[in-house]
């Protein structure tokens, strides 16, 4: 009997988990085909607020990259939406005409930001906060603006008000009710947590109503019903969601708020079943991760014929860190006539405790400061635990306990540590003693514990503490490389240096990796330190690269791409710009615009059209899309300004010329300022160069991010050449001693400027550095150049690109 069909309508977190539930019951039942209307394989949403912070990328937050689903034979169709539903036919309709048909169909439609219906919604600036498409436009308005206001005092309005603050906006939070977080908070917890985020910086504007948004094209304040107004450049509306049922509804399915789901996750039309944030399960829709991941298991059991308990609904909790403050809530926190509840306050160390109670019951709980209790009472309450032989206010830890404490040694096999994944306290000891765990990273890999919002990571370090006793290791506790192996990069590269280790599979099966095909976090770094020690005999495996870097340009939200060319120093000629604008015109690139990094960049590019524009161009790759020197920024210099007293743009192209195409742990920027005005923010650089009276400064470890640093004065040379050996030489031992995916701003933090100094100090060391450093840079190829000249590479990119 051959495969049934199965489609899935929503290539987001629940859908993409009931994927994974399915395959972990039988993975030969469904020949599996997904659409998905974003460009991206499936990302962690919650983990969206960091690539907000500007030093992630949306490959760091990946949760399944493109390889798994070619590993488990799914068909995968980004940038394409499903735009009808034909139940008789059992078939499926998408906005670019593909008709696919279904034996059984999952929507996963998730939800939709909610957007205040008030004048000038529409207008230019004003933004959600759901997705990677209005990441970007929040970072790229921090670029330009300085004042914005956030709609919304929930969780996600926090977040976002949190990253523009960081990326250093004035912040205004505008909320509705009199006090922030209503839902997950008491107001006692709502009002603490306001003076914590008033001492972070952001400003609040409470119990206001929103009339309308002004400006001309752009917004330029928000007004109020009460007549008041505060100005904004930037409005992000983060008032709620709401379930996406549009095509659920065209489709004939019953809704109400949600997909009217039943215990099994079942619609009213056979064949067809919902999950997550777009269906409906006894009148509730929920939004968090946990009951979404529930309904996965539930649904996975059903489609595959086995017998599953029915999902009841779930009980709320929310554990987190909002900008750095711990909070936790669960269940029914709000005390009545009913509900009575026990309180405990320490106002000097900002920590609040609140249980409620209803017949010697707890129903809910509030924890504020300190919630390392958060996973017990959450038990509690899930259980309905009878409390009545217990003294209610010893349920509560002590405030004034120790630093790190651990509690797991108390928790019952059935409690769960990680809420997000329902992982319980059992499965996690079963991993380490069944399977040999021995780190957090390995418990990610083996059970999903702290595979979502991060938040359970130190519970899980505890109970492998507690767990392993004696065994427990705190060297082997440093980060591994990923949940497929325990070894560090440090062990990794020394084992690859001292076996003499040639390509990626061979690292695997060499070292004991517990996933023969490894995953989307360690095939990157593995082909990064392969080449790293043999420069010149490596051969890269362009099929262990992210999907951009493979591409050799950046994909966009509607599966189009853009291209970079180089611009050494952000300085070009009357040649190349004619050859940048035939370009254009050929293949009808919609949009050309000019990068802070002072460059040209073409969105828009067909994915067939990339190897001849590339051709055309007949120019080097900017690198914009990898982990290497993106770009080297410069001012104009003593040639032309005035107060410059160094070549700037000399030097920058010098250095740009020389690190062009060296492949780095993260993306490198540099930039070359001929004075202290510092025209080209050489303070907020991975390496930036100041020219004073007879020489430079140089500044290392800066971040322009969300997460702003300003640069460590590293040296002052008085020439060129002395610049550019330091830069050799700090390069290269920042490619060897950095984790792979760290940025330079995080290896400094790490390592210690110091340390760095005295290393590049000995100048036996530095020459031994720049000697591996032009080892390196000795076998770079330009990879289109290479590409252009072999007419069978590029015949089998041109195949490639139209798969």
């Amino acid at each position: 009997m051959g495969k049934k069909k199965l489609v899935l309508v929503g290539n987001g977190m629940a859908g993409v988990r009931a994927i994974e539930e399915i395959l972990k019951v039988n993975e030969e039942k469904f020949d599996i085909t997904i659409f998905g209307s974003e460009p991206h394989p499936n990302y962690n949403r919650i983990l969206l607020s960091k690539v907000l912070q500007g030093d992630t990328d949306v490959e760091d937050i990946t949760i399944n990259d493109w390889a798994w689903y070619e590993e488990n034979n799914i068909t995968l169709y980004t940038g394409e939406s499903v735009s009808s539903i034909d139940s008789g036919k059992k078939v499926v309709v998408t906005d670019k005409g593909r008709i696919e048909p279904y034996d059984e169909l999952i929507l996963a439609t998730g939800s939709l930001p909610f957007i205040l219906p008030i004048p000038g919604a529409d207008k230019k600036g004003v933004t959600a906060f759901r997705d990677i498409k209005d990441t970007d436009e929040m970072l790229a308005a921090s670029k330009q603006f300085k004042k914005a206001a956030v709609i919304g005092g929930g969780l996600l309005g926090l977040e976002a008000a949190r990253g523009l603050l960081n990326l250093g906006m004035d912040v205004s939070v505008i909320h509705i009710a009199p006090f922030l977080m209503e839902r997950q908070l008491d107001q006692t917890a709502g009002k603490m947590l306001q003076n914590e985020l008033e001492k972070q910086g952001m400003k609040f504007l409470l119990e206001k109503n929103t009339d309308s948004i002004i400006g001309d094209e752009r917004v330029e304040a928000v007004t109020f019903k009460d007549g008041t107004q505060v100005e904004a450049d930037l409005v992000v509306m983060a008032v709620g969601i709401k379930p996406n049922i549009a095509l659920a509804k065209e489709g004939g399915l019953a809704v109400n708020r949600g997909i009217i789901v039943n215990d099994y996750l079942q619609t009213n039309i056979p064949h067809i079943y919902a999950v997550g944030e777009c269906a409906e399960h006894n009148g509730i829709p929920y939004g968090l991760v946990a009951p979404l991941y529930e309904q996965g298991k539930v649904l996975a059991k059903h489609i595959c014929g086995e017998e599953t308990i029915p999902y009841k609904g779930s009980v709320l909790s929310t554990q987190l860190k909002v900008s750095g403050v711990e909070v936790f809530s669960a269940g029914d926190f709000i005390e009545d006539e009913e509900k009575k509840a026990l309180k405990v306050f320490d106002d000097q160390d900002g920590i609040y405790k609140k249980l409620v109670f209803r017949e010697n019951k707890i129903v809910g709980a509030v924890l504020f400061g300190d919630s390392r209790d958060g996973n017990r009472l959450f038990s509690m309450i899930q259980k309905q635990e009878d409390v009545s032989d217990t003294m209610k206010v010893a349920i509560l830890q002590p405030i004034g306990g120790e630093a790190g404490e651990s509690f797991v040694a108390t928790m019952s096999d059935e409690e769960i540590i990680c809420g997000c994944n329902g992982v319980s306290k059992g499965a996690i000891v079963q991993a380490i003693q069944e399977k040999g765990c021995t780190t957090v990273d390995q418990i990610k890999g083996c059970t999903t514990a702290s595979r979502s919002c991060g938040g359970c990571k130190p519970l899980v370090a505890d109970l492998l503490q507690h767990t392993l006793g004696a065994d427990f290791d705190t060297s082997v506790q440093k980060e591994a490389v990923c949940g497929c192996t325990s070894l560090s990069r440090e062990e990794v590269i020394e084992e690859i240096t001292l076996k003499g280790l040639t390509h990626v599979k061979e690292v695997m099966n060499v070292l004991g990796w517990s996933s023969t095909e490894g995953c989307s976090k360690c095939r990157p770094a593995l082909n990064y330190y392969l080449g790293m020690v043999n420069p010149v005999t490596y051969q890269d495996e362009r099929e262990s690269r992210f999907v951009n870097e493979r591409m050799h340009a950046n994909i966009q939200k509607d599966g189009t791409y853009s291209v970079v060319p180089r611009m050494y120093g952000g300085v070009t000629n009357a040649n190349d710009l004619r050859k940048i604008a035939d370009v254009v015109d050929k293949f009808e690139i919609p949009l050309v615009k000019v990068t802070g990094g002072q460059r040209i960049d073409l969105f828009g590019v067909k994915k067939e059209d990339l190897p001849s524009v590339w051709e055309e161009l007949d120019m080097p790759s900017g690198f914009a899309y990898g982990k290497s020197l993106r770009t080297v920024k410069t001012c104009v210099g003593e040639q032309f300004c005035r107060f410059g007293t160094q070549d700037s743009m000399g030097l920058g192209i010098t250095l740009e010329k020389k690190f062009e195409g060296l492949q780095t742990p993260h993306k490198v920027k540099m930039a070359v300022s001929a004075c202290p005005r510092s025209c080209a923010e050489s303070g907020f650089k991975d390496i930036g160069f100041i020219g004073i009276d007879g020489g430079w400064e140089l500044y290392v470890g800066g971040n322009g991010g969300t997460h702003v640093r300003g640069g460590d004065l590293l040296y002052k040379v008085k020439t060129d050449e002395e610049a550019i050996e330091i830069t050799g030489a700090y390069l290269q031992y920042y490619r060897e001693t950095a984790n792979y995916l760290e940025r330079t701003s995080a290896w400094i933090e790490r390592v210690g400027l110091e340390h760095v100094k005295t290393v590049l100090d000995d100048k036996e060391k530095r020459d031994e550095l720049n000697a591996r450093m032009d080892t390196t840079l000795s076998v770079y190829k330009d990879p289109w150049k290479e590409i252009i000249e072999n007419k069978k590479t590029k015949k089998e990119l041109f195949e490639l690109v139209k798969s």
